[in-house]
């Protein structure tokens, strides 16, 4: 059985509309500031370890809670490099990954957990407001749609579970005008859409103006001690802290027995030229919503400020041995897909040409959500696995490790989702054999108007998965 993202597309329109695209991030092809770079010895009250997200979200509120301390954000690269700067720009209220996992996972603090996500996407929109950042932000809302007719269901039961509004085949194409589209989901309050890099570039200067000293091209490799201050090394730099928060998702952790919890998984996306107001008229695409597809294997895209589409999504690459690595970004065979699956829900638009193709590593677990820990006798809180949806989830992480650091239980800290981790993936090989194997089910799920094989009826009563 194929799906409508199986249809034919001209090769010669892929190529063309691929020539001419940089490689690299488009929200960070920008000017953005420069941090120097730590040598010899510092002390600080808090040190944070990466200046993404959560790392900039966590030193902004530490500083809000305490202005008198002393806040250091040391970075390998520079601020908001890797998936702050090249994700699509989503701000989804979820912290569970979408109601159904959550409900799944956690099913007795589900109602607890929508409320706080919402709560969290609203604190942010406050925030960027008080602070005066200039992120890009737009209250959105997100609409999934369905492109095969088994998906038409799904949409409908999420209505009536008051996850948005249904809206029919009609509909949906008065909104956003795609031959592919079936029905429609409408989530008027759950998402806005953010200039993903001059978020974390804005952070950054928020806490430099709180008094947080930031550091880049500051590779932090070693930790000692416990119970008392914390000694970390990067290079020729030593930084002793009271206390400390690692912030680096993705990339291996500072915690040991924390490095099988995750696995990087990458994403592919383009982006357009921006489109003339001919061809946004071609679409519509008015309301400038968010839009993601209902396959396991789906897409996800949204308007920039400029009118760009940033189209990505569908490949989710797994390679063996859980590195990161640079040279598994440049992957032609993503890109043509991804090209190829634009015109099939855009033949309108086939003048459109892409600027700029990148990709970035997720941090995925096995619940498909965050994680939290402490370490060396409760002076290092951890965070992982956002799964692709940590713009806004970030910050509520942020203030989960600064509630953990302080000791003294809250409504977060007290959360299952937060005291329980989530089941390690396996050691290699095994950890390939799985993924890939998950992978093809994933796939021949989409193939088979939904359906799922053993293996992923089997992983959904483990409560185990993998997913982009």
């Amino acid at each position: 059985m194929q799906t409508v993202f199986d249809s034919y597309v001209d090769p010669g329109l892929v190529d063309r509309s691929l020539a001419a695209s940089a490689f690299g991030s488009m929200w960070l092809d920008m000017a953005r500031p420069s941090y120097g770079t730590l040598s010899g010895r510092i002390t600080a009250d808090l040190l944070v370890v990466g200046a993404g997200y959560t790392g900039l979200w966590t030193a902004l509120h530490a500083a809000q809670r305490n202005p008198n301390q002393t806040i250091v954000v040391v970075d390998a690269e520079r601020v908001g490099w890797a998936a702050s700067g090249r994700n699509g720009g989503f701000v989804d209220a979820s912290l569970t990954h979408g109601l159904a996992n959550g409900k799944t996972r956690w099913p007795n603090e589900i109602d607890k957990l929508e409320a706080m996500g919402r709560d969290n996407l609203d604190g942010m929109q406050a925030d960027i407001e008080r602070l005066a950042l200039d992120v890009d932000w737009q209250r959105t809302g997100m609409l999934s749609v369905a492109t095969e007719q088994h998906q038409v269901g799904w949409l409908g039961e999420a209505a009536d579970d008051g996850e948005g509004r249904f809206l029919d085949q009609d509909a949906v194409r008065a909104e956003v005008a795609s031959p592919t589209y079936l029905a429609g989901l409408f989530s008027p309050d759950t998402t806005a859409i953010v200039h993903p890099a001059k978020l974390a570039f804005e952070l950054a200067r928020a806490c430099s103006d709180a008094g947080v000293r930031i550091f880049e091209h500051t590779n932090v490799t070693g930790v000692e001690g416990s119970g008392g201050a914390i000694t970390f090394t990067a290079g020729d730099a030593t930084i002793t802290a009271d206390r400390a928060v690692l912030a680096t998702n993705v990339f291996p952790s500072l915690v040991v027995r924390n490095r099988l919890q995750t696995v990087p998984v990458y994403d592919y996306v383009l982006a357009t030229e921006p489109l003339t107001d001919d061809q946004l008229g071609r679409i519509g695409w008015a309301n400038r919503q968010g839009i993601g597809d209902c396959a396991n294997q789906f897409h996800y895209y949204r308007l920039s400020a400029d009118n760009r589409i940033v189209w990505g999504g569908y490949d989710a690459i797994y390679h063996p041995g859980r590195k990161v690595k640079p040279a598994y970004e440049d992957r032609p065979a993503s890109y043509r897909r991804l090209a190829a699956h634009f015109f099939i829900t855009f033949p309108q638009l086939e003048d459109v040409r892409f600027s700029h193709r990148w990709a970035g590593a997720i941090d995925t677990n096995t619940r498909f959500c965050a994680h939290w820990g402490l370490a060396r006798g409760g002076r290092v809180a951890y965070v992982n696995g956002f799964t692709g949806l940590g713009v806004g989830a970030a910050r509520f992480a942020a203030d989960v490790c600064l509630d953990l650091l302080d000791g003294t239980p809250t409504e977060r800290t007290e959360l299952e989702m937060v005291r329980k981790r989530p089941l390690p993936f396996p050691p290699e090989p095994l950890a390939s054999i799985g993924i890939q194997a998950t992978r093809r089910s994933l796939d021949r799920a989409d193939h088979s108007a939904g359906k799922r094989n053993l293996l992923l009826r089997t992983l959904d009563a483990l409560g185990l998965g993998f997913d982009s």
